[in-house]
């Protein structure tokens, strides 16, 4: 990665991390990529703004306080932060969902990190967890991602071992055609061989590797084939969770209803995976609690309670 790019990627997440506007000077100071002198540092900033809202960033102008006459700051609303998709292919999700991995790492780096240690060591309130698309954890490696963006542009075989809703695991081999996302999970839709019919699978319940195998038969993608209509339509227990007002952005991306109490929201979501939501979860510390059901808040306790006996 190019050191501008490096830049862009830490500036914007500063921007992004930030609770108000941040100045030049402040830039200057926490952002790593600013080198040489005042005006070499001036000009780099110019030129890195013209990048970003060449790219569609849009970089918010204001003051502390507009009766003052403050130094100008800037900042990046996260509510700004958006792209339309549009309609696009299955490939080319699945290389988006690559470049969203990407962009996790990036954000997660101990560069970037820096930049939000340093605003707030200088008094300026940052986080991390404000910034939009940065998950917590991806249930699959960019490895996993590679395989299935190559095995469905091939047409290929790929078999992998695979959690029912029963906790049972078999053995499944399909000609996947279609990687989609819906609710914060991905779901991978393909020819199942066994049974020659379509099945929509959750990444979060293969287990182990991917196998591609070669296909020499030829493949028509099914052209009348409704992704989204084919999602997993398990019910499922609903969690009860209290979040407080502007955190836990992994756990709201999960929620079927939202209700404000003022200082929290109480957010229901279905729980898919007891594992993987208790580590969302923990991850937010005290600005989640679980209401219900109290065996999911048990579950949380007696992992809570291995930690402390880890590190004893």
């Amino acid at each position: 990665m190019s050191r501008k790019i490096e830049r862009l990627i830490n500036l914007t997440i500063a921007l992004l991390a930030t609770k108000r506007y941040l100045t030049k000077s402040e830039i200057f100071r926490t952002v790593e990529g600013y080198e040489g002198t005042p005006e070499t540092k001036e000009r780099m900033f110019e030129r890195d703004k013209d990048d970003l809202r060449t790219l569609g960033i849009a970089i918010e102008v204001g003051s502390f306080d507009p009766l003052f006459s403050d130094e100008s700051g800037y900042r990046i609303r996260s509510e700004n932060y958006q792209l339309d998709l549009g309609k696009i292919t299955s490939s080319e999700l699945a290389l988006l969902s690559l470049a969203a991995e990407a962009w996790q790492g990036a954000a997660l780096e101990h560069a970037a990190q820096s930049a939000v240690i340093k605003l707030n060591s200088l008094g300026i309130p940052a986080d991390i967890l404000e910034i939009p698309g940065v998950p917590l954890k991806l249930s699959n490696s960019a490895t996993d991602l590679n395989i299935i963006t190559d095995v469905i542009a091939t047409s290929d075989f790929l078999s992998f071992n695979y959690i029912a809703t029963d906790l049972t695991v078999r053995s499944r081999t399909i000609i996947p055609f279609a990687l989609s996302n819906n609710n914060g999970f991905w779901y991978l839709t393909g020819v199942d061989q066994e049974i020659l019919e379509i099945r929509t699978f959750r990444l979060d319940r293969i287990h182990g590797e991917l196998v591609k195998k070669h296909n020499k038969e030829v493949f028509e993608i099914p052209t009348d084939f409704d992704i989204f209509g084919s999602m997993d339509t398990t019910q499922h227990a609903i969690a009860t969770i209290d979040v407080r007002k502007g955190k836990g952005f992994s756990l709201r991306a999960l929620a079927t209803s939202i209700i404000d109490l003022g200082e929290w929201d109480q957010l229901s979501i279905p729980i898919v995976n007891r594992e993987t939501l208790t580590s969302q979860i923990l991850w937010h510390g005290l600005d989640v609690y679980v209401q219900e059901p109290s065996d999911l808040r048990d579950y949380l306790v007696s992992q809570l309670q291995a930690l402390i006996l880890n590190h004893e």
